[in-house]
């Protein structure tokens, strides 16, 4: 779609780019042009079930993966940060499709909210791949896998549901999990790499919060108890388990306390 007049066909166009810099483009056009004032609040065509995606990487069921190798060495960190740059690139996504597929459940601020998750996504994704192509490689060069988007299609029908996996599961596991990857950049003398991560990881905290926020908003205006029903959707929705360890200052910092995960 040339020029998206409503919020939900800017986001729509997000979704059905496949090219990764054409996906980055459009999902800052996107943000810049909520943020400006430009895109009605109106949420008229659907979401797609799969957004594009490219010819590379190949995409393999999790269980499929090759192990990731440990140890400092560059190609272990080229691995690592494909890894990571391939999250970024869905985390796009799932902004996008928070925003197209539930918006009209929300107010404006929603909007707000994630149209800027969406670009820090988009920010971070670019950080990342320049930081590839610094060290001889580039996105596509390895395999990845789908289980970030497996999340998406299972919760498409609830926006509690998203909010409760995506958000304060999936993304809240990045915040137990990037000290120890930044320090192992760090210890192999990678600080590029190093505050690249940083960066993200502090930005991650405000996305968890976006999460916790309106997650118990909406719980408030239905009379549910938030911690209670999040724990309902996490068992019913999520595949995985929520174990330690925990970062819990980062956590606590995003507004999710020990309350709902201990």
């Amino acid at each position: 779609m040339a020029n998206p007049v409503t919020l939900g066909q800017a986001c729509q166009s997000v979704l059905l780019t496949a090219d990764p810099h054409a996906k980055v483009m459009a999902a800052r056009a996107a943000a810049r042009h909520w943020r400006l004032g430009r895109l009605a609040h109106r949420f008229d065509v659907p979401m797609p079930d799969a957004p594009a995606r490219p010819e590379h990487p190949q995409l393999l069921a999790p269980g499929r993966m090759p192990k990731r190798r440990k140890g400092g060495t560059e190609a272990n960190r080229i691995a690592l940060l494909h890894a990571l740059a391939h999250i970024e690139f869905v985390a796009i996504d799932l902004a996008f499709d928070l925003v197209g597929r539930f918006g009209d459940q929300f107010p404006a601020a929603f909007a707000d909210d994630w149209m800027k998750v969406g670009a820090d996504e988009a920010m971070h994704f670019v950080l990342l791949d320049r930081r590839l192509r610094q060290l001889g490689s580039f996105y596509g060069a390895h395999p990845a896998h789908d289980g970030l988007w497996e999340s998406a299609h299972e919760t498409r029908h609830d926006a509690l549901a998203r909010l409760a996996v995506v958000p304060m599961v999936l993304e809240a596991r990045g915040l137990d999990v990037t000290p120890a990857t930044i320090a192992r950049f760090e210890s192999a003398g990678d600080s590029v790499s190093a505050k690249i991560l940083n960066r993200i990881y502090n930005d991650e905290i405000s996305h968890v919060f976006a999460g916790t926020k309106w997650f118990e908003t909406s719980c408030s205006e239905r009379r549910i108890l938030p911690k209670d029903y999040w724990k309902l959707l996490v068992n019913r929705h999520f595949r995985g388990s929520v174990k330690p360890p925990f970062n819990d200052s980062a956590r606590l910092s995003a507004g999710l306390s020990r309350d709902y995960y201990a």
